[in-house]
């Protein structure tokens, strides 16, 4: 973390030689010093992420965030659909699928435009600089699906002049491959990043196979020392096999799902004020076999769809005087959604109006629009105390508008001791698939609605740091399906407690853990009552150790009259040792214990698994 800490602050030219700070964007959209902010934000630098040579961000997420869960079904990869998993929960808040926390790309909304949840293997270490989470709604920067939190990711960037190129490849257990080699370049006032990928793995149970293959590229360019530029495109290729359940096996059910993102950017940077203006687009086609539950039959039929969310954004923040910051901004989606059968003989749109992929004709293909205005004003009153508070106007072009508030305050009674204060609205509009498509489907569901209120301390001293944080939520107008019908009617109410804490022993050991206690009125699906991390990491001149010990109570997989809950403790491992300057090797092991659990109903995840490669640098 410390290290994630100085990478960050340097990215923004703010680093304090005497007690450096963790500065953040996501809170607020410019870079600030985390003790002015009354929101939980959790930043994971590249060093992190790179360190357990995982291709997914998502694992290395999970342990470094309390009350954070992405659940998982297999080796490698997510997959969507029925087939799917890669949903993430913060605090009890998610969705099935996971349509309640966003995911942000350089501050740009990553949803699948007709079903509205992110799709989790999309979001790769390769093109990662840093994460950021906040926990708690951020509706008001960020708008609807930011109801339970935000996952925001910083592209790659290169910082000083040079050539830089990296080269990972590994294997290991069920046949799993990963592969990947990133380009960067910095030349004056030019830089550009790109990186290729492919990932294999044939998994743990037969018909469970999994490929993908991903693409990234970045360029900026600096047009004097206030301005600069940049554009970039990520693409992610990926093909998965779905054998269903233990319990109701599916045979032929597969997926074939391509995901991009463009985005142009023009920022400045003034002493006093900075901001952006940029034009983004997430787009997606998806091929889905759902399979048979008979391995003679097949089935004569493609489920397809093609998305895309398109938007500009426009925000600039100001320092009007001393201690103050002013932030407003402008947000324009256009959302697309075209969904529709084929047959497999014929390659033909199957026509049928009796067909049950549509509800209501505008569904075969539909637009929305939303539009939005925010602002939001922070003011340092004393050297030891800051108020914050903001507000977004959304308008929605089928669920009208939507009023979104926030307001926190932050005490700083020592230099490194912070108490935080928070209330906060979230909201989430409805997604094309609930409003239109398939038969519970309804034209006339609302927004849902969150009020989350957290108090937060945290605290540095010497070589130790540590957090706490109390939260309650309540939520209603949650979306349910009631007599095969999608209504308003659902609630939420959850309470807990998140704590964590680093512990630097020596210039050789470090210790991490994180807890986190979860109490629901109503239980949801893949929401546990209790997680635990307890980490070490050792460095001896060319070898770096890491070992990091998980444990998850009372998760629940199924709800309801036949409620379900796992519980289970997973050990992971990983070693890298630098054999030469440009030559590093390196061994991750999960499940080193061989534990027999499951997240979602009805699949077996793996027992102990074990990859090794080489990374190259040069």
């Amino acid at each position: 973390m410390i290290a994630a800490t100085m990478a960050t602050a340097a990215a923004f030219g703010q680093t304090d030689t005497i007690n450096i700070q963790e500065v953040v964007v996501t809170g607020t959209r410019n870079p600030i010093d985390i003790r002015h902010l009354p929101m939980t934000v959790t930043t994971i630098g590249q060093v992190e992420l790179e360190r357990q040579n995982q291709t997914s961000i998502l694992p290395t997420v999970m342990q470094q965030v309390p009350g954070l869960f992405v659940t998982s079904r297999a080796v490698m990869g997510y997959g969507v659909s029925g087939g799917g998993s890669g949903a993430i929960n913060i605090r009890g808040i998610g969705g099935t699928p996971n349509t309640d926390v966003l995911v942000l790309i350089d501050g740009h909304p990553q949803y699948q435009g007709i079903f509205g949840h992110p799709i989790s293997d999309s979001y790769q270490t390769m093109m990662t600089e840093r994460v950021e989470v906040l926990r708690g709604p951020a509706s008001v920067l960020y708008g609807s699906n930011a109801m339970g939190g935000v996952i925001s990711i910083v592209t790659r960037s290169m910082k000083e002049d040079g050539i830089r190129t990296n080269v990972n490849i590994g294997g290991g257990s069920h046949a799993t491959l990963m592969a990947e080699a990133s380009n960067q370049v910095r030349s004056g006032k030019f830089s550009s990043t790109v990186s290729a990928q492919y990932n294999r793995s044939d998994n743990h149970r037969p018909n469970m196979e999994f490929k993908q293959w991903g693409a990234y590229a970045k360029v900026g360019y600096d047009i004097d020392e206030h301005w600069n530029a940049f554009a970039d495109a990520d693409i992610t290729r990926f093909d998965s096999k779905y054998p269903g359940s233990t319990t109701a096996p599916v045979y032929g059910a597969e997926q074939w799902i391509l995901r991009g993102v463009t985005t142009f950017a023009v920022e400045n940077h003034y002493e006093r004020t900075s901001g952006a203006v940029s034009v983004y687009s997430n787009f997606g086609r998806h091929k889905i076999d759902d399979g048979t539950p008979v391995d003679t039959l097949k089935t004569d039929r493609y489920f397809r769809s093609k998305d895309a969310l398109t938007g500009v954004s426009v925000y600039q923040s100001a320092q009007l005087f001393d201690g103050n910051r002013l932030t407003f901004g402008f947000d324009y989606q256009h959302i697309f959604g075209d969904a529709y059968y084929t047959d497999k003989a014929t390659d033909t749109i199957i026509t049928d109006p009796n067909s049950s992929v549509v509800k209501k004709k505008q569904a075969a293909k539909s637009t929305r629009h939303e539009v939005a205005g925010y602002i939001d004003f922070r003011q340092d009153v004393t050297d030891w105390f800051t108020v914050d508070a903001g507000i977004r106007i959304d308008h929605h072009s089928v669920t009208g508008t939507e009023l979104i508030p926030q307001a926190g305050v932050v005490f700083r009674p020592m230099a490194t001791g912070t108490l935080k204060a928070m209330v906060s609205k979230g909201f989430r509009n409805p997604t094309m698939k609930e409003m239109y498509i398939f038969p519970p489907s309804n034209e006339d569901l609302e927004a849902e609605r969150l009020w989350n209120y957290e108090l937060s301390w945290r605290h540095r001293t010497g070589k130790l740091s540590y957090g706490a944080n109390i939260y309650y939520l309540k939520a209603d107008n949650m979306i349910q399906t009631i007599e095969n019908r999608n209504v308003n009617t659902g609630e939420i109410e959850n309470y807990g407690l998140e704590l964590d804490a680093a512990y630097t022993l020596n210039e050789h050991w470090s210790v991490n853990t994180n807890h986190s206690f979860l109490r629901m009125k109503n239980k949801v699906v893949a929401a546990p009552e209790y997680t635990g991390f307890a980490g070490a990491n050792c460095n001896y001149g060319k070898l770096a150790l890491m070992a990091g010990l998980q444990y998850v109570n009372n998760l629940y997989t199924v709800v309801g009259q036949n409620e379900e809950t796992e519980n289970f403790c997973l050990l992971n491992a990983s070693a890298n040792y630098q054999l030469t300057k440009n030559l590093n090797l390196w061994l991750r092991g999960e499940n080193l214990l061989g534990q027999e659990y499951e997240i979602n109903a009805g699949y077996p995840m793996p027992k102990a698994t074990v990859m090794g490669g080489v990374k190259v640098s040069f």
